[in-house]
């Protein structure tokens, strides 16, 4: 039985110990599930800035992609994010992390505004 236990223990300390470092990249901001995460949150670093007469009617997004933590392709900025809504004025601005089982992981930047 103390055999099982252990087994089972280094089972889970080498799966989270080993998964790929796109898991943490998930998991940092909004938390995450170390087997499935999808989540949005507020950007805790510029939330609500920008002109306070700003109405969120448009929406751009803008995000990159890990894979392994090895490969990290992507433009998540706010600059990208407001282009592709063509958005010159902010709102608010959102994140959305993914993650499925450290292997691949997304980090998307959400901006609101007009």
């Amino acid at each position: 039985m103390k055999k099982i236990l252990f087994l089972s223990l280094l089972m889970v300390f080498c799966f989270t110990a080993f998964t790929g470092c796109g898991a943490f990249v998930a998991m940092s901001g909004a938390g995450g599930g170390l087997l499935y995460s999808d989540t949005k949150s507020p950007l805790p670093q510029a939330s609500y800035y920008g002109t306070s007469s700003a109405v969120a009617m448009k929406k751009g997004e803008a995000s990159y992609t890990s894979i392994l933590g090895l490969i990290c392709t992507g433009d998540a900025s706010i600059d990208a994010a407001m282009k592709n809504g063509n958005i010159t004025k902010v709102h608010h601005i959102d994140q959305k992390l993914s993650n499925i089982l450290g292997i691949i992981a997304t980090y998307t930047v959400v901006v609101y505004g007009e």
